[in-house]
């Protein structure tokens, strides 16, 4: 059947850049784009008139939350407070464990999912967090979330983390490395066996990758399996390094080098590897030590860098800069990494931090991050048919509403939108095709009771930081509260 799409712009691609048309039509058959422009000729079977909206193509957060987010409990720690939210050297002896059950760690996703969905976030690859796994993903819950992804419609890029190491702290305080290497290896095997299963699933919409967990985490021989595994399966890799100060001067300490030369020297870097967050290189202004010219290696490479712009704004870090990354050639996509999955607050974030390094718009603006969120994302996953309105590409489109009296007046479709918009804005998501999401409303997901749950997973997930910590604080004082907590006044 083929479907018409109207509404007062379309962000459309000519084959080289992302264009805007004013009262336009996209026309779609089955999964596939086979009209964009006016007064199409041609009969469809259903007409989706947006009115007053832009028709975009849908996101690709390559760093997206895949879980209930546990930076929530991170952002405002101070910084003497958040070696209080890693393991203790205590609970690690004491029996590290599952904190949440089987059937928890299968309802995240859904949750997660469902909260890409509405934010107009088409193709998503996942992160979740390790700090309160027994150590990382296990294939069951990455095979539920395989199953809600493909229910719900997401088009999704999985794999189940898997790492060699872990942050511990001394109980003086000092942060360490705790290894079980043996881990990793059942960790990667796992990995293996679950894209083997499940790439290709849902008549394509899922998709395998390998996510080993941080660079610091994994040891030589895991980047090289890993690696291997990459180029053996066809699959991308995402790996999370030189993003922090710990991650980068341990790296530096191990090996003379600094995080991208290490996985530089390692071949570990090229097309099918994408890099969060990698702001943190030689010449960084928080780096004490370490030589050399990283961007160039990531250049020279055709490595990805996925930035993830507000979650490193939100603790104290910033890109230096987005645009001199841009200007130099690499690739650039986005990642929310963080609640909200809101795309429109990351680029506003990422413009006004890269702007105020570079003391320039240029090479900063909202459609530089634009790109980014797709058609930078598309070309990581090595996908011509994505993150574009263009025939033959595939129909993952959303329309964001311009009625809301907060976007004010209308300049420019992407600047008003970014400037006044968030992803509550989105009104309408296609993926393949296929309506998932029409006025925030998902068919068949009670979005109530999903909340519910959600708010009961998160306040366990919580509880579980009290075992952990090194020093055994108690909740208020772990998590103080905004302002004092009182009966009355």
């Amino acid at each position: 059947m083929k479907t018409k799409l109207k509404g007062r712009y379309v962000i459309g691609f000519d084959g080289v850049d992302h264009v805007i048309l004013e009262n336009a039509e996209v026309v779609y058959e089955n999964d596939t784009i086979i009209y964009v422009g006016k007064n199409y000729p041609n009969e469809v079977g259903e007409v989706i008139d947006t009115g007053n909206a832009i028709i975009s193509p849908g996101f690709i957060d390559l760093n997206a939350l895949g879980d209930i987010d546990h930076d929530i409990l991170h952002l405002e720690a101070t910084t003497a407070r958040t070696k209080n939210l890693l393991w203790s050297k205590r609970y690690v002896e004491e029996g590290y464990h599952e904190v949440m059950d089987e059937d928890e760690e299968a309802f995240k996703s859904l949750y997660a999912y469902s909260q890409l969905i509405l934010h107009g976030i088409t193709t998503a690859m996942p992160i979740t967090s390790v700090f309160y796994k027994k150590w990382a993903e296990t294939y069951e819950e990455l095979a539920a979330a395989a199953n809600h992804a493909g229910k719900l419609g997401l088009r999704i890029y999985l794999g189940p983390s898997y790492q060699s190491g872990i942050r511990v702290v001394e109980p003086d305080g000092t942060i360490k490395l705790f290894w079980d290497e043996e881990a990793g290896r059942e960790g990667l095997k796992r990995a293996v066996r679950f894209v083997e299963d499940f790439d290709g699933a849902y008549d394509g919409l899922v998709r395998g990758m390998l996510a080993p967990e941080r660079i610091e985490c994994q040891t030589e021989e895991s980047l090289k399996q890993t690696k291997y595994f990459s180029e053996k399966l066809n699959v991308p890799i995402k790996l999370h390094a030189a993003q922090g100060s710990f991650e980068y001067h341990t790296i530096l300490e191990n090996h003379s080098v600094t995080p991208i030369r290490y996985l530089y020297n390692l071949g570990f870097l090229g097309p099918n590897t994408g890099i969060p967050h990698a702001h943190f290189i030689a010449g960084y202004s928080e780096a004490t030590a370490g030589e050399g010219d990283d961007i160039t290696l990531l250049k020279e490479t055709g490595t990805t860098v996925i930035h993830c712009p507000l979650i490193i704004g939100r603790h104290m870090g910033a890109m230096e800069s987005f645009a001199k990354y841009k200007r130099s050639g690499i690739n650039l996509a986005l990642g929310t990494d963080t609640f909200p999955p809101d795309i429109f607050q990351n680029i506003r974030t990422g413009s006004m931090l890269s702007r105020y390094i570079e003391k320039e718009v240029e090479d900063s603006s909202y459609a530089d991050f634009y790109r980014a969120a797709t058609l930078g994302g598309a070309k990581f996953l090595g996908r011509e048919d994505l993150g574009r309105i263009s025939v033959g590409a595939k129909a993952d489109i959303i329309a964001i509403s311009l009625d809301g009296f907060h976007i004010g007046v209308v300049d420019d479709p992407i600047r008003t939108t970014v400037a006044s918009g968030t992803g509550r804005d989105v009104i309408l998501s296609i993926i393949n095709g296929r309506v998932v999401m029409k006025d925030q409303i998902i068919p068949d997901i009670d979005l109530n009771e999903i909340k519910n749950k959600g708010q009961k997973y998160f306040d366990k997930m919580r509880k579980g930081y009290l075992e952990r910590d090194y020093q055994s604080l108690p909740e208020e004082e772990l998590f103080p509260p905004s302002f004092k907590k009182v009966n009355s006044i």
